[in-house]
């Protein structure tokens, strides 16, 4: 079974950072880890290639240190890594990003299976993965819980909705998100490390994957951020402290007084 898995580095969840002004996440001089949500689609794209044997071969888009979160991947135990990368994709919106993560995929060529995270914890729209599938015309099967059975030219799944689980038949290839109850994602081990460290990560560009460069980036995105604002603070708190020269029973008193005031007592 030959599997593809694309994945994403994002910045570290307390480290994320907006270019207010273009409306774009800051990726450069933070410290950025493999999206938490893509480890649950490789390790069940490792769990397929254990039992059903073939290859699982990694793929990202972003700027050159993303062959770290390769790397990272390749230590888990996948077999191969590319990496789109080029000034010509800095901006690319979710439309742009699955159309140059598609052509690069038809790249690499026969495949059984795609398997990408839900979502990216940066971005957060769960766009990329049904995206990719659009443009390869593939099957889709978002949410996917559990794969029940796999036969010749066909997959049973399991997708979690808001009613429940539904179970869908799906011809392969085919492309699925995964959530986090699909697996639980094993740790690299150091003999991956070894083999990750001296594997060569192919590079890819708009030229060698025959995109026009007017499709992706900035230029090619149809969805701009206009407009950023922060949450503001609705509610203010106030903290009674006894250790800052106030009585408890003066404490106790303004307490009571409080939550007569808002019909509490």
């Amino acid at each position: 079974m030959e599997i593809i898995v694309p994945i994403k580095q994002v910045p570290e969840t307390g480290n994320v950072k907006i270019d207010e002004e273009k409306g774009t996440i800051v990726r450069e001089g933070v410290e950025s880890i493999i999206n938490p949500l893509d480890l649950y689609a490789i390790e069940i794209a490792l769990q397929l290639k254990e039992v059903h044997y073939g290859s699982v071969k990694v793929i990202s888009m972003g700027p050159k240190n993303a062959e770290k979160a390769i790397k990272e991947a390749i230590s888990m135990g996948c077999d191969d890594g590319f990496l789109i990368s080029d000034r010509a994709f800095a901006g690319s919106d979710t439309w742009a990003t699955s159309y140059a993560l598609s052509k690069a995929i038809e790249r690499i060529g026969c495949f059984d299976l795609i398997i990408t995270g839900v979502r990216a914890t940066d971005g957060d729209t769960g766009q990329v993965g049904p995206g990719i599938s659009a443009f390869l015309d593939l099957p889709l099967a978002t949410y996917t819980s559990s794969i029940k059975e796999i036969g010749n030219g066909y997959m049973i799944v399991e997708r979690l909705t808001e009613e429940g689980y539904e179970t869908l038949k799906l011809p392969t290839p085919c492309l699925l998100t995964v959530v986090k109850e699909i697996s639980y994602p094993r740790l690299p081990t150091l003999r991956g490390k070894q083999y990750a460290r001296s594997k060569e990560i192919s590079i890819w560009g708009p030229d060698e994957l025959n995109i026009d460069r007017s499709l992706v980036g900035l230029d090619g995105s149809p969805v701009r951020v206009v407009k950023i604002t922060r949450p503001k603070v609705t509610r203010n708190g106030k903290i009674l402290d006894t250790t800052k020269g106030i009585s408890v029973e003066d404490s106790v008193s303004e307490l009571l007084q409080f939550l007569k005031n808002k019909d509490l007592i």
